[in-house]
């Protein structure tokens, strides 16, 4: 089902809501006249919030998920006893991959209405992608529950048990599905993988058959029947099958990797290496692929490209001592002797009596003329074949390079092996109508910038951040012109609004230079320092706020811009002069601008963006404890503060504390940062 079922279902439920209650609205027509008339804006409230409800619902279906969240947000603040607008906002960060955020979103509108089961289901989906396959199981009883005959429900618990190993209740399931639906292949196919699971690979193919019976276009039966070749090493009906399943469903990368195995096995190399590519160019970062390419590579003479793949793979698991021992082999012979040694020996720490090794580091040894490590090494073989117990290290040949090994499997002696997955699992999709096209951005996991003084305000790339700091108000009241904004980055310029500016900064040095009292000079110091800030003229701008700092000691405004222009100076001076400051004068540098925000904020305790700032400072200097506490502090000040949630949650995931850190992200999210959403997707998916 489309998003535009998603809301026609809605839409429904929320006619049948109107229709029950349209019984009681005539019998208080003359009561409700009475409240419209003596509150108006009422009425306006109600037909602003149906006008939010239909735009973001309109955002949602054209994929706009960010400023669909934004639509929601507001129905929620002037509502938030409605249903939809939670389930909506929930939807829209499930199609983000923020499935934290969508399933506390989901629950609570769960809890203000309990009838519908479309929401189970998506919550369902959600903990289904957070591997909580228990709970979604609940959820998915609570859908049949409301609604028996939903065949997803059915078919996506099966799945869940599937994936806790509970073969039984899953076939229990499956066996209601085929009952019900007997033309759903997919539960066929499904039967066929637990019959798999179970070791039982002959009903596993009597399911099969039954499955490409009713739909022969399953590219998952097709797939599973592949699983069942390569169990049993019939390479060329496995590539066959595979070739059919990827015909159907040609992105899935595990097929490519498991059809380059059946080729490899009948030499079809060229063939293999070509699914290995592919593989690699839907995946980059596929293990599998990467190793055993490399090893082919290795085996057809290409040794500088497959010494690329192991770099890779070293790169991904740099304990990986096969992959060593592999590149060890590939350097010497290409006659990179230092840097094969350097690959053998951390091979030969790690097994002392392997003496294929040995045996080639001495070798190695030997044409750089080193002969007494040579010999070292040559004696320690000597000794080895003396030793009975020990015995000769085997020749390979041409059955053993045949042979594959697990992935968590370590033995030197099957270093030229290929590699295949631990399980072979097929890949499930689950039956959902929420699906649609993620936003994908993307982006590092830099922290958000300091808050810090500008000439314009603020704008976003969703909604515009109206930041209010009492002081920065009091110093605009007393000095209008040119007013002062407090905005978080800067906005690059064209080559008008350049020249603006440097029409402002002189303008304002002759301010300064006819200023009269110390209070004005003051004023006129701190607003060319702004502009210096602007024209990321640090060096200058600190002049002008010691300057003036010189003159009010206490001033707020002017410590907090000199701590954003400290904060600046060494990423300044790194990206124009390359100059790397030792680590003293670093540590001195964040020192000072810490000291610069404790001496504001003892003056202002209330200023959200004061804790914040330090908070960055902290973190830059990673001390993560540190800035969590003051971006706290700060969001127990301003709950809006998206940049605050941001960098909390990068500081809570460097922490260790990746689901907290996430919840963070999430909220960053709904407030507009929607950067938030990709960092929450790499996060997620990394494995550290």
């Amino acid at each position: 089902m489309t998003i535009s079922r998603i809301t026609k279902l809605l839409l429904h439920h929320s006619n049948v809501r109107s229709i029950t209650s349209h019984t009681w609205r005539y019998g208080a027509a003359l009561v409700a006249t009475v409240l419209l008339v003596l509150t108006p804006q009422h009425a306006s409230a109600q037909f602003n919030t149906d006008r939010l409800m239909v735009s973001g619902r309109s955002a949602l279906y054209y994929e706009d998920y960010v400023l669909s969240i934004q639509y929601f947000n507001q129905v929620l603040t002037a509502k938030p006893y409605l249903y939809e607008p939670w389930f909506f906002r929930g939807l829209a960060k499930f199609y983000l991959d923020d499935f934290g955020g969508a399933e506390s979103d989901v629950t609570h509108a769960i809890g203000l209405n309990p009838y519908i089961y479309n929401m189970y289901e998506l919550r369902g989906l959600c903990r289904i992608r957070q591997k909580n396959y228990a709970q979604a199981i609940a959820d998915y009883d609570a859908a049949i529950r409301l609604n028996p005959q939903n065949q997803s429900a059915w078919y996506n618990r099966a799945l869940c048990r599937v994936e806790d190993k509970d073969y039984k209740r899953a076939q229990l399931d499956l066996d209601t599905v085929i009952v019900k639906w007997k033309k759903f292949a997919p539960a066929y196919s499904l039967k066929a993988q637990v019959c798999l699971a179970q070791k039982d690979t002959t009903q596993a193919d009597q399911w099969l058959d039954r499955s490409l019976e009713v739909d022969p276009f399953d590219a998952d039966a097709w797939n599973t029947r592949a699983m069942i070749s390569l169990s049993r090493s019939k390479w060329r009906d496995a590539d066959t099958y595979l070739s059919k399943s990827i015909h159907l469903k040609p992105k899935n990368v595990g097929n490519y990797v498991n059809r380059a195995l059946a080729r490899y096995n009948v030499n079809n190399l060229r063939g293999a290496m070509a699914d290995y590519d592919t593989a690699l160019d839907l995946d980059p970062d596929n293990f599998l692929a990467h190793y055993n390419r490399g090893l082919l590579r290795m085996q057809l003479g290409d040794d500088n490209r497959a010494i690329t793949d192991f770099d890779y793979v070293i790169r991904m698991e740099p304990e990986n001592v096969l992959a060593i021992y592999n590149r060890a082999i590939l350097l010497d012979k290409t006659g990179n002797l230092r840097a094969a040694i350097r690959d053998y020996t951390r091979m030969i720490n790690e097994y002392p009596n392997f003496w294929t090794g040995l045996s080639a580091r001495a070798s190695c040894y030997r044409r750089l003329g080193m002969t007494a490590k040579a010999e070292m090494d040559e004696f320690r073989i000597m000794k080895a074949q003396m030793d009975k117990h020990l015995g000769i290290q085997p020749r390979w040949n041409n059955s053993k390079r045949k042979q594959m090994r697990r992935r968590s499997e370590i033995d030197p002696n099957k270093y030229n092996q290929i590699v295949v997955a631990d399980e072979n699992n097929a890949e499930h999709e689950y039956k959902s109508e929420y699906r649609g096209r993620v936003q994908n951005r993307a982006t590092g996991l830099d922290a958000q910038p300091m808050y810090h003084l500008s000439f314009a305000p603020m704008v976003g790339d969703v909604h515009t951040y109206h930041a209010f700091a009492q002081k920065v108000e009091a110093f605009n009241a007393a000095h209008p012109q040119p007013r002062l904004y407090v905005v978080c980055g800067t906005a690059p310029m064209d080559e008008a609004a350049s020249r603006r500016l440097l029409q402002r900064v002189d303008s304002l040095t002759a301010v300064v230079g006819t200023a009269r009292g110390e209070q004005k000079l003051a004023a006129a110091l701190l607003q060319r320092a702004v502009a210096e800030t602007v024209a990321q003229n640090y060096e200058g701008a600190i002049s002008d706020l010691e300057a003036c700092l010189g003159i009010d000691s206490t001033s707020v405004v002017a410590l907090w811009q000199r701590a954003y222009c400290q904060t600046m100076m060494p990423e300044f001076d790194n990206k124009t002069r390359n100059v790397k400051g030792d680590a003293t004068a670093a540590s001195l540098k964040s020192a000072r601008i810490v000291a610069d925000l404790d001496l504001a904020i003892q003056a202002d305790k209330d200023n959200q963006y004061l804790y914040y700032n330090r908070g960055c400072a902290y973190m830059a200097e990673r001390d993560y404890t540190h800035a969590i506490d003051d971006f706290t502090r700060a969001i127990n000040i301003d709950h809006s503060l998206a940049e605050a949630y941001y960098n909390r949650g990068l500081a809570r995931v460097q922490n260790g504390l990746k689901s907290e850190g996430i919840a963070d992200l999430s909220k960053a999210g709904e407030l507009g940062l929607y950067k938030a959403y990709s960092v929450i997707k790499k996060i997620s998916n990394s494995k550290k």
